[in-house]
C-alpha cells in the first residue's frame, strides 16, 4: 500500500513534466507561425506600396493574429517564469484581442457587433477587478513585511 500511495505522490511532477515539455513545444510551433505572420505582413505592406491598393482590413486583421501568436508565446514565458503559473490577465488580454479580431473581420451585422462589444466591455472590466485585487494584495503583503 505504501509503494502505491509514492507511485501516486510521482504523478503530479511526471505530469507537469509532460505539460512543460509540451508547452515548449507549442512556443516553438507559435514563434514559427509568429515569424510567418511577419513575413506575410511584410509582404502586404510590400504590395500595397507597388499596386497603390490599399487594404486596411486585411492588414488590420493580420496585425491582430499577429498580437495573437505574440500574446500566447508571452503567456508561456510568464507561465515559465513565474513558476509553472498563468496569469489571469493574460488570457483576458487574448480574448480582448480575439474579440477585436473577430469584429474586425465579421463587422456586417450590427447587433451582432454590438454584443461582441458588451464581450470587450466585460473582458475590461474583469481586468479592471483583477488588476485592483493583485495591487491590493501586494499592497497588502508590503504592509505586513514593514512590520
Amino acid at each position: 500500500m505504501k509503494d502505491l500511495m509514492t507511485k501516486f505522490q510521482k504523478t503530479p511532477h511526471i505530469l507537469q513534466a509532460l505539460l512543460n515539455i509540451c508547452l515548449f513545444f507549442l512556443a516553438l510551433a507559435l514563434s514559427a507561425l509568429l515569424i510567418s505572420e511577419t513575413w506575410y505582413i511584410v509582404q502586404i505592406v510590400y504590395q500595397s506600396f507597388v499596386t497603390r491598393q490599399d487594404s486596411y482590413y486585411e492588414m488590420l486583421s493580420e496585425l491582430l493574429v499577429f498580437f495573437l501568436y505574440f500574446e500566447f508565446i508571452a503567456l508561456i514565458v510568464k507561465y515559465f517564469k513565474s513558476y509553472f503559473h498563468f496569469p489571469l490577465r493574460y488570457f483576458i488580454y487574448i480574448g480582448i484581442t480575439a474579440v477585436i479580431r473577430l469584429i474586425i473581420i465579421d463587422h456586417d451585422n450590427a447587433m451582432s457587433t454590438f454584443w461582441w462589444s458588451l464581450a470587450i466591455l466585460i473582458m475590461v472590466g474583469a481586468l479592471f477587478i483583477s488588476n485592483r485585487r493583485n495591487s491590493g494584495v501586494q499592497k497588502h503583503e508590503k504592509s505586513e513585511s514593514d512590520h
